[in-house]
């Protein structure tokens, strides 16, 4: 090879400058610029950032942006049309996609069109730090390496130096596929040096199973566009492990190269003198491209397949199960009580509790079956080639009997049950859609009859449903009108005075339909959807309403009782709701008793105390509904600031005067309330002889069927007036 003189190239060509990096961030959100700014400043950065991809490519064009990190989801241009315009117009910006698009494909396909990293939006801030800084400092070493390329150009240095510094093994082989030249980079990733392999046949680094589709890159002729580029084979290491790599050109280069040797009989005719090629190692970037694959079809925390490749398979399975004629089975279940956990000893532990939850299900199915994650605490179980709906009871009956064992969770031992709808094909259906829909309703059926079980989807089920939806969207339109709503009132009695001391107002649905509906029918339901507190602000403004008229007509002595849901609570506004009522109808406060449940005591239960006592703050006075019935504990009795409690009606019904132990319970409630100074009183009375045992355990307020049912406005009237029990009012008026 002719030598070049040396040249001092140096004058001509610009130092590498200190100034520093500038970065281009490009999303259309600019919470999110701004929070990337923050996240990437430093030292010797400078950072800038557009709105829009039309703005990227104006800034682009000035070729001074070091690094682009670009959302792919863009307003006007998509991030994957900014990559190949920047391709097009040869701007050598290293680019980052910084994106929330969970597409497998949209991520493979950055890679594709020249992104250097893929960082998903939702991963940890210091993935994007360390990222870019990675990214930086692999910018810094190539132009470096740049600018050293050009001054070595048009030298035998320059030839020497590109060779034995690339990244890729670049070999040449003879005709009979020998090596007579690799460089130095094959001892970096195969182990193997130089001298080892000079005079060696290709096969000696090729995995036994490629060898056959090796054989034609390795002893390719073709030159040109017509030669062979990206063949994807394995390589084997000095220790036999393998790596993959994508031979990029793995071809007979030119003539330059010395592959082609003009014949004495002129120049036109060439002889073949070997292959020469380029193995670049890719064994990241499929890491990456499977990592980004397993994450598309699988759950993260527990390894599970997820609902999309749960359908997948599922629809498999149903054309399987067809064409053999087979049973298949889908069954549905829920962790009962998961959200206790999350609650008290937070995310982490729930997770600890799902991943352990996911072991112990999987050892109870079959090698076929297909144990998925839907999200949550719900999980999905495929049971392909079932015999009858049998077989997949019985693989309830071992998933039910495998929870009973008691889960560790922040050092202690958590007992839970699980709750499982089964869906069979073809019975309960024959899409996937269809056995999934029937499976959870299966689910939410042994849900409500107390969980810890397994049920099969029958019919009937479904009708159920369709028919809770349905009045779902009744109780909207009704909230939306406001006249099918009544309320009644039950009386409350001084039996002792022989008055009418208050009474509860008790909402009632009118519906068209279905009729009188009680509470307990819509309630449940009106809580589920968040429809609770349009419900309540209806009760509020129709009751005080209704108490502002029996004022006017004399009867101030009265207690209003109001039941108000936990989901009122929730909002911060309840005070303000109440007092402006309150004072929009000229009722005194102290003339209502909010009504609070037991859970109250427990659920966030220090913010609960401090609405409390805004509450009794403003001159309202708070009552403890259904006591006894949950799990209040006297240290929350004597922390909330509430006035009394009322006895569940569970009680009083089981109230014996030939049984001492029913009647220890109501008297221990009465002692605690009173020493406490509490008021007391019991409903559900029905009996004479429960209101006689009552008033012997220093019971004296009661309510119940025995005194009166609850009444329409103008019943609740005449009672006051003309009842066995009129108000203090009422007597004057006699």
């Amino acid at each position: 090879m002719q030598a070049i003189p040396n040249v001092d190239f140096s004058p001509q060509i610009p130092e590498p400058t200190t100034s520093g990096s500038t970065l281009l961030i490009v999303d259309d959100e600019e919470r999110i610029r701004t929070a990337y700014r923050q996240l990437l400043a430093a030292e010797g950065r400078k950072i800038e950032d557009c709105g829009s991809g039309s703005e990227a490519l104006r800034r682009l064009e000035r070729r001074d942006v070091d690094l682009l990190i670009l959302d792919l989801n863009l307003p006007d241009i998509h991030g994957l049309e900014i990559m190949e315009w920047m391709v097009t117009k040869h701007i050598a910006t290293a680019v980052v996609v910084f994106s929330g698009d969970e597409s497998i494909d949209s991520a493979i396909r950055a890679l594709r069109h020249g992104a250097l990293e893929f960082v998903r939006k939702h991963g940890s801030p210091q993935e994007l730090i360390d990222t870019v800084d990675r990214v930086l400092h692999r910018c810094r070493i190539e132009r470096e390496h740049a600018l050293m390329t050009v001054r070595l150009e048009n030298s035998e240095r320059l030839h020497r130096f590109l060779v034995e510094q690339s990244p890729d093994i670049i070999y040449t082989l003879d005709k009979k596929g020998h090596f007579i030249f690799v460089n130095g980079r094959v001892h970096g990733l195969l182990g193997y040096t130089r001298e080892e392999l000079l005079g060696k046949h290709y096969s000696t680094i090729v995995h036994p199973d490629d060898q056959e589709h090796a054989r034609f890159a390795f002893n390719e002729r073709r030159i040109g566009d017509r030669a062979s580029t990206n063949v994807e084979i394995r390589l084997q290491t000095k220790t036999h492990r393998v790596r993959h790599f994508e031979n990029r050109t793995i071809v007979a280069i030119l003539s330059a190269q010395g592959l082609y040797a003009a014949a004495n009989d002129g120049p036109a005719t060439r002889h073949f003198m070997g292959t020469s090629g380029v193995a670049r190692d890719i064994t990241d970037r499929k890491k990456a491209e499977e990592t980004i694959a397993f994450q598309a079809f699988h759950d993260l925390l527990t390894g599970l397949p997820n609902r999309v490749l749960f359908k997948d398979r599922l629809a498999v399975a149903l054309t399987q199960a067809r064409r053999k004629g087979k049973r298949l089975g889908v069954m549905f279940i829920d962790i009962d009580r998961f959200k206790l956990v999350n609650d008290t000893y937070g995310h982490h532990e729930g997770d600890e509790l799902l991943k352990s939850f996911a072991q112990r299900a999987r050892s109870c199915l079959r090698s076929g079956d297909t144990l998925a994650r839907q999200g949550g605490d719900e999980f999905t179980v495929l049971l392909p080639d079932l015999t009858s709906g049998e077989d997949a009871d019985v693989i309830a009956a071992k998933v039910l009997a495998e929870v009973k064992r008691p889960f560790r969770i922040a050092g202690l031992d958590f007992f839970t049950t699980v709750s499982i709808g089964i869906s069979l094909f073809p019975d309960s259906g024959e899409t996937p859609e269809t056995l999934l829909r029937n499976a959870d309703i299966a689910m939410y059926q042994i849900k409500g009859r107390g969980k810890n079980g397994y049920l099969q989807y029958a019919p009937e089920m479904h009708s159920g449903h369709s028919m809770r939806i349905t009045l779902e969207s009744d109780l909207r339109a009704a909230l939306e009108g406001g006249d099918q709503f009544e309320l009644h009132y039950q009386p409350q009695i001084s039996f002792s005075q022989g008055l009418t001391i208050g009474m509860e107002a008790l909402i009632r649905w009118r519906h068209p339909q279905h009729g009188l509906m009680a509470p307990d029918t819509f309630i449940p339901l009106a809580e589920e959807t968040g429809l609770i507190v349009a419900l309540s602000d209806w009760v509020l403004d129709r009751a005080l309403g209704q108490l502002a008229v029996w004022r006017r007509q004399g009867f101030t002595s009265l207690q209003l009782a109001i039941n108000l849901s936990p989901k009122d609570f929730e909002r911060n506004d309840l005070p303000e709701r109440l007092i402006g009522r309150l004072a929009a109808h000229a009722i005194p406060a102290d003339a209502i008793d909010i009504e609070i449940t037991e859970n109250l005591l427990m659920k966030e239960a220090e913010k609960n105390i401090d609405i409390v006592k805004q509450l009794r703050g403003c001159g309202l006075r708070v009552a403890i509904d259904d006591f006894g019935t949950r799990y209040s504990s006297l240290n929350y009795l004597r922390r909330f600031p509430i006035n009394s409690i009322k006895i569940d009606q569970s009680f009083v019904r089981d109230l014996n005067p030939q049984n001492q132990s029913s009647t220890a319970i109501i008297h221990a409630i009465s002692c605690i309330a009173h020493s406490f100074g509490l008021r007391v009183l019991a409903e559900g009375v029905e009996t004479e002889a429960q209101r006689e045992l009552l008033s012997t355990l220093d019971c004296d307020d009661m309510q119940g069927f025995l005194f009166s049912r609850p009444l329409a406005a103008a019943e609740f009237e005449d009672f006051l007036t003309a009842g066995a029990f009129p108000s203090r009012e009422g007597q004057r008026v006699c």
